[in-house]
């Protein structure tokens, strides 16, 4: 559970090759490494700094950290106790 707010808020941490770093399209969707999903921002920021370190030689590599609880309850915004809606 997330300690911020005592609910579980999933993230999906995943990442791939980019056809051109200017935009968000991956270059082979078969390829896309997903690194799992999270229970909290934290732990999910965690897992994605991990993954980028261990691709950093890839300049077209890159890592996203996907808010799975917003897509699951879209009209509750979940806002941090510092204001911020991760």
């Amino acid at each position: 559970m997330s300690t911020e707010t005592g609910k579980q808020l999933l993230h999906l941490v995943f990442g791939g090759e980019l056809i051109a770093l200017d935009r968000h399209e991956f270059k082979d969707m078969s390829k896309l490494d997903i690194v799992g999903i999270f229970p909290s921002y934290a732990e999910a920021e965690r897992a994605w700094k991990a993954a980028a370190q261990r691709t950093v030689d890839n300049a077209q590599m890159r890592y996203f950290i996907v808010h799975m609880h917003r897509m699951m309850d879209p009209d509750h915004s979940h806002h941090y106790k510092d204001g911020s809606a991760r």
